[in-house]
């Protein structure tokens, strides 16, 4: 089978539909086959928006149906319960709903090896969580619809790589939360992904939790308690990782090349560096699941929605490394 990546609308009220319109229209993603599941409907009225430059849509129920010719975009059909309500920029059930939906059923094809990898665009919690959906993101969700208990947010450009212990939790519970097992996880899940992606040999580091790492328990015994036993634990079985590091100078010194990896221990300690250095660029990866997941590393956007302005990199890139690094 050739590779066939599948991109989900995301929230239908923010800039995923455009975004998804000016990817598939790069020069960059030519030669990729992919289907958009979404609302046709919504992304037809990006007409008026002036995006589309000599495209047709081919709506199909089955991949069986699918042309993958220059300037077609073939999309399977998510519906939008009343899209003349919908609201650009806004927090709408509906729109919660619909993200949903897209990413369940991309699921579905990828299980069924109709496709071989999924590059989402963004969707909004808030908007989740109204239509019922209580997940905290993407991660998370295709966590719970493939059944992958080992599951980590991965942001990846060319020079700087970071994998999360957690993600979307408060910061006094990411503490209360911490143990060696999960880090053990995590890095054994970095592990796993690098060489999957063609890195033979990974160099992973872990970051501290605290300041300066904690100076031997000076500023906190988090390191002491759970990282360098996670640590020393992954190197008796044979990988390559390196620890607890001072959280301030590990994210450069992995951009410089010295690691191919950074353990980051939650949301913002990782997110903050990775943004700084690729934000347009950046791709979120959901490593552990059972096929290639990628996403554009930035959210929403509700305030530019609809407006014709966004930036489409991290779109493009997200499409482009969803069809490389597959099966």
């Amino acid at each position: 089978m050739s590779k066939i990546v599948a991109i989900t609308m995301g929230d239908p009220a923010g800039i995923g539909p455009e975004i998804i319109v000016k990817a598939l229209q790069s020069d960059i993603l030519k030669n990729i086959k992919s289907v958009v599941i979404g609302s046709a409907d919504l992304l037809k009225k990006q007409l008026t928006m002036g995006l589309f430059n000599n495209v047709s849509f081919n709506i199909i129920n089955n991949m069986s149906d699918a042309d993958f010719s220059e300037n077609v975009i073939n999309i399977i059909d998510v519906k939008l319960a009343d899209i003349d309500a919908l609201q650009p920029g806004k927090i709408q059930p509906q729109a919660g709903d619909l993200a949903y939906r897209c990413v369940k059923k991309a699921t579905e094809l990828a299980l069924a090896g109709e496709v071989t990898a999924i590059a989402t665009a963004p969707l909004n919690k808030e908007a989740l969580h109204s239509a019922g959906h209580m997940y905290p993101g993407h991660t998370e969700l295709l966590a719970k619809l493939t059944n992958s208990k080992d599951v980590a947010m991965v942001l990846y450009t060319d020079s700087l790589k970071v994998i999360h212990v957690t993600t979307h939790v408060s910061l006094r519970n990411f503490l209360d939360k911490l143990s060696s097992d999960r880090i053990e996880k995590v890095i054994k899940i970095a592990d796993d992904f690098l060489k999957k992606v063609g890195i033979s040999a990974p160099k992973i580091a872990v970051a501290g939790v605290n300041p300066h790492a904690g100076e031997h328990g000076l500023f906190g015994d988090e390191e002491i308690k759970f990282v360098t036993p996670a640590i020393e634990k992954m190197q008796s079985c044979g990988i390559d990782a390196i620890g607890p590091c001072a959280p301030d100078t590990v994210f450069l010194q992995a951009h410089q090349g010295k690691f191919d990896i950074v353990v980051a221990m939650y949301h913002d300690q990782g997110h903050i560096p990775l943004k700084l250095l690729g934000f347009y660029d950046g791709v979120n990866i959901a490593a552990g699941l059972p096929f290639i997941r990628t996403s554009a590393d930035h959210g929403t956007a509700f305030d530019i929605a609809w407006q014709g302005i966004a930036k489409a990199d991290s779109m493009i890139e997200s499409i482009r490394l969803a069809e490389l690094l597959s099966k």
